[in-house]
């Protein structure tokens, strides 16, 4: 169980060592209570570290701060271990150390996971995660998820923002004292996926788990005589829902995942919106609150009856406007809001990246780790030398291992008008983040694209 105000005691912790910025960032996503139990590789992620190597020397460096060298150190740990281990200890000397000596200093409030910034405060504290709103996207899904057998599609390129979002909805749940749960499926197993027996059996344990409960599949699952949809019913409604007897609020991230394995899909997706639908037959079923997430939408044909993609709150995140851009800028100690032609150069990037919440806070890193000019860091935006170079290249990776989406893309950026594409690339493209549909026509989503790929793809 979750110690009462970690949260709050994880923010204190970073004040007492002094830890900014990204680095503070790290230290409250690793080490929040519903992180513990995740992989490196799944955490970076969620931290949204520009890659899985930046991640782990952040992580190196945050052990640093804490070694044993250092004031108000943990005793044990040593950053200079090669071991796997320092995350264990350093969590352990937390919990059981520090955790123990703050609550008995002070009284200890509950705090929701995510405070998303107040748009009307522009006094950014050092100490909140930092999220910028997108009203009124926050507050609709945030009153959405209060209503019987809710259900909640966040949908949206990669690192736009939609963990983020997500985890703003299951904390107001869990403000309204609901039972939350948040499952990530990139950190599913491959071999998870081999049926559709296993992959529900996994789905159930884990949901399980993450509730504190000793799974017993084995008490309401019986694959020959029922199926497995059915078992995986039975066990939520007969176990999981029975038990807790209260709203849970379950958030499926990365939902693309199920998306590689039709065979499951076909099954799984359908079983979803069932679940949703039984809310109207089912009094139990109301308290099942749903929010998925993912950045494509299943290209497999299902009947519209069973999709669960036409039902529920749909949700699309969009880039970042100017007075979004200024308040992160504020959070990096970056006060351009009396400043003309920083605003400007605020304007210029956003039509750049398109307001892509990623790209403009890897502009900002730049800002504050080398002191980029701001015409040199748009110059060179669009090059492999510049600071979008890995982000680029991954999309030009992609591009190449599927012929028809790279030539799709060469068609898009040669005009300066839109063009009308096949409805499959169309579709792939707008998924992945490389263009916006206009009616029936594809444009570049941003100049960054543009440019890019105009250079690339020009052969």
């Amino acid at each position: 169980m979750k110690p009462k105000g970690w949260d709050q005691f994880l923010k204190e912790v970073a004040n007492e060592q002094n830890l900014r910025g990204r680095l503070r960032e790290i230290f409250l996503v690793r080490f929040a209570y519903e992180n513990w139990r995740k992989p490196d590789t799944e955490v970076w992620e969620i931290a949204e570290a520009a890659s899985h190597e930046t991640y782990k020397k952040q992580m190196t460096e945050l052990y640093s701060c804490f070694s044993s060298n250092q004031c108000n150190g943990c005793p044990e740990l040593d950053p200079h271990s090669k071991g796997p281990g320092k995350f264990q200890i350093l969590r352990e000397w937390l919990k059981d150390i520090k955790y123990s000596q703050w609550k008995q200093e002070t009284n200890v409030p509950t705090f929701p996971n995510i405070a998303p910034i107040n748009p009307q405060n522009t006094n950014i504290k050092w100490d909140t995660p930092v999220y910028i709103p997108r009203p009124p996207i926050e507050s609709d899904c945030c009153q959405e998820i209060l209503k019987s057998g809710a259900l909640i599609r966040i949908k949206a390129p990669e690192k736009m923002g939609k963990t983020s979002l997500l985890n703003t909805i299951l904390a107001q749940a869990e403000t309204a004292e609901y039972r939350k749960v948040y499952l990530n499926l990139r950190a599913v197993e491959g071999a998870m996926f081999s049926s559709l027996d296993k992959f529900l059996r996994w789905f159930s344990a884990n949901v399980s788990r993450e509730l504190g409960f000793k799974p017993e599949l084995d008490d309401y699952w019986d694959e020959e005589l029922f199926g497995s949809l059915v078992s995986c019913k039975t066990y939520f409604q007969g176990y999981l829902l029975e038990k807790i007897n209260c709203p849970l609020a379950l958030g499926l991230d990365n939902l693309d995942r199920v998306f590689e394995h039709p065979d499951i899909a076909k099954d799984f997706l359908p079983m979803l919106r069932y679940w949703h639908e039984e809310a109207n037959n089912l009094e139990i079923w109301q308290n099942l609150r749903l929010v998925i997430a993912n950045s494509t939408e299943v290209y497999i044909k299902l009947d519209a009856n069973q999709s669960p993609f036409n039902v529920g709150r749909q949700v699309k995140l969009p880039g970042f406007n100017l007075e979004q851009v200024l308040t992160l800028a504020k959070y990096y100690g970056l006060d351009w809001s009396e400043d003309q032609e920083k605003q400007q150069f605020a304007q210029d990037l956003i039509e750049m990246v398109g307001g892509h919440p990623y790209l403009v806070r890897l502009a900002l890193d730049a800002f504050c780790a080398n002191n980029i000019y701001h015409n040199e860091l748009l110059e060179k935006a669009p090059t492999q030398g510049g600071i979008y170079g890995d982000h680029l290249r991954r999309h030009w990776n992609n591009l190449q291992s599927s012929p028809e989406l790279a030539e799709g893309m060469k068609q898009v950026v040669k005009t300066e008008i839109g063009i009308q594409l096949e409805p499959s690339i169309a579709y792939k493209l707008e998924s992945m983040g490389l263009i916006i549909l206009v009616g029936d026509e594809a444009q570049p989503s941003c100049e960054l694209y543009h440019r890019y790929f105009q250079d690339n793809l020009s052969n």
